[in-house]
């Protein structure tokens, strides 16, 4: 299994970091969860296939993870010859599929009827689904807005949890307790600490719940970069740690 941070920004704008988005890919899967803005761009700064995705899974409904998404679908149609035509599987929460057509609506771009087949389905908040070749997904509702979702890739060998946007949660930490790699979010100092997200000694007692095997922090706000991340999870947690940037890529199990 192979993970790419495509984006590791948040809502503020950033010089370096566009909006939320991770590529996994497993076997023949290339699933992309969350698509926030620059992440169609960043894909190809990086050189990642972006024709060649075959599912999405969102996790929540702000502008910072899904604003692209429009952008990829018009790529698939015009951005490239002949377009699209492979199918797509498209995941979401529960009320995944209104969003669809209020966007739909606002840019005349409906990603159920826009020339190749796509399928978009609602996981409950904790469900889990098939991808193909033995790879699965898995969701969970994390604290941040009433449809918000973590999610669970497993391929039998390897599990990577995406935490999208959450505040200290502990259910949460408990369901991703020993994956190979938590992504988690990191958003803002202690000093700027808001109740819907992680500030990195939130991100520390997460880990120290969950014990992962490798945690990555991404989703950072400009008042994080220059802070030693690191060593203020440490305060709380002694495992492995890193902070994700645009295009960093992990080969779980850490092998990479």
């Amino acid at each position: 299994m192979i993970v790419t941070v495509l984006g590791s920004g948040a809502a503020a704008p950033s010089a370096t970091r566009v909006q939320a988005g991770v590529l996994v890919e497993a076997g023949a899967v290339r699933l992309l969860v969350d698509c926030g803005a620059g992440v169609v761009h960043r894909m190809a700064t990086l050189g990642v296939d972006w024709s060649g995705l075959t599912h999405i899974a969102l996790t929540h409904f702000h502008a910072d993870h899904l604003s692209d998404l429009v952008t990829l679908f018009v790529a698939w149609r015009y951005g490239q010859l002949p377009p699209r035509s492979a199918p797509l599987t498209l995941f979401g929460p529960p009320g995944t599929l209104g969003v669809l057509g209020r966007l739909a609506a606002a840019f005349d771009v409906d990603v159920t009827a826009y020339g190749f087949p796509v399928t978009a389905i609602e996981l409950p908040r904790r469900g889990t689904v098939p991808l193909g070749g033995g790879v699965t997904l898995a969701s969970h509702p994390v604290p941040h807005t009433p449809e918000s979702v973590a999610y669970s890739v497993s391929d039998g060998v390897h599990r990577l949890v995406v935490s999208g946007d959450t505040p200290e949660d502990e259910a949460f930490a408990d369901w991703a307790a020993g994956c190979d790699v938590l992504l988690l979010e990191c958003s803002l100092p202690e000093s700027m600490a808001v109740a819907s997200h992680l500030t990195p000694e939130g991100v520390g007692r997460m880990a120290a719940r969950a014990h992962p095997r490798r945690l990555v922090c991404t989703h950072l706000y400009p008042p994080l970069e220059g802070a030693d991340i690191p060593g203020l999870v440490a305060r709380w947690w002694s495992g492995p740690v890193m902070v994700a940037r645009d295009g960093t890529v992990l080969a779980l199990p850490g092998n990479d």
